[in-house]
């Protein structure tokens, strides 16, 4: 199974993972990384789209040459899917969303990555993140980023069931924008998507996955980039600030969920946060 590690800066060590490495932004990549400014690409917009633009690049470069359908992903430097053996070891509660202290050094990760296939995936075309909550335990926090949601809907004060994706978003990535990217999405998937988000308050996300789809995931990939293209006009790329700056990999993040549980039969999986830049290497 072929998984590439997303990355914005070089990282001594990640080859003991066994993963294979793919940089992205305008960093200088050493010669065994794969980069994203070859062949058709959005590098330029990476700035913006984070790890988005290379799904980009994985989908007009490499997707299509999975003839056989094996089973392909990604991960991220900080985010990795994980055997299932660690799913009760991991927390996923707020501010801690995958949790496992016991990793030290790149051995101890590469121990616990899942890397192969499991047998539990058969009858699965997607695997995406174990979902973790997004409502919000502190009163302050809601007044002092939400206040507008509060002022449209009150009882989400008072109403946990009311702490949606939606307010999730609206929270930490803009009051309206949301409603403005829902404005020029497919009117095939818009009702749905904001029945999704406003329905659920589990969200699986940070835009990696495991499939063995390629249909499936070029029909995604079509879908998420004629839609993130038309935001383009109303967000731009003149964009400050950490909430804002990467909006279209938030939007990514809401979107590849929603659409993966409407068109596909979705398992999902444990994963762990794990920053290997503060590993040191022994290469």
């Amino acid at each position: 199974m072929k998984i590439y590690c997303i990355t914005h800066k070089p990282i001594d060590g990640l080859k003991s993972l066994n993963l294979i490495p793919f940089g992205v932004g305008k960093t200088k990549f050493p010669s065994n990384y794969l980069i994203e400014n070859n062949g058709d690409n959005i590098a330029h917009k990476n700035y913006n789209y984070s790890e988005t633009s290379f799904h980009y690049w994985y989908w007009k470069n490499i997707l299509n040459q999975n003839l056989n359908n094996d089973w392909f992903g990604m991960c991220q430097y900080r985010r990795y899917f994980v055997k299932y053996e660690y799913k009760d070891l991991i927390k996923n509660s707020a501010g801690m969303q995958g949790y496992y202290p016991y990793i030290n050094n790149f051995n101890d990760l590469e121990k616990i990555l899942q890397k192969e296939p499991s047998p539990e995936w058969n009858g699965f075309d997607v695997i995406l993140c174990e979902p973790w909550s997004v409502a919000v335990n502190s009163k302050m926090k809601l007044l002092k980023r939400g206040i507008k949601s509060i002022i449209n809907d009150p009882l989400i004060l008072f109403d946990k069931k009311k702490h949606n994706i939606k307010l999730h978003f609206e929270m930490f990535h803009g009051y309206d924008n949301l409603n403005k990217a829902i404005n020029v999405m497919h009117k095939k998937d818009k009702k749905d998507f904001i029945n999704y988000i406003s329905e659920n308050n589990m969200l699986s996300g940070h835009c990696i996955f495991f499939s063995n789809n390629t249909k499936l995931i070029n029909n995604f990939y079509t879908d998420l980039f004629d839609w993130l293209f038309k935001c383009e006009s109303i967000f731009g790329f003149n964009l400050k600030g950490y909430d804002n700056q990467r909006i279209y990999s938030f939007l990514t993040e809401r979107y590849t969920p929603f659409w993966f549980n409407k068109y596909a039969k979705v398992k999902y999986w444990p994963w762990i946060y794990c920053d290997i830049t503060k590993f040191k290497s022994n290469y």
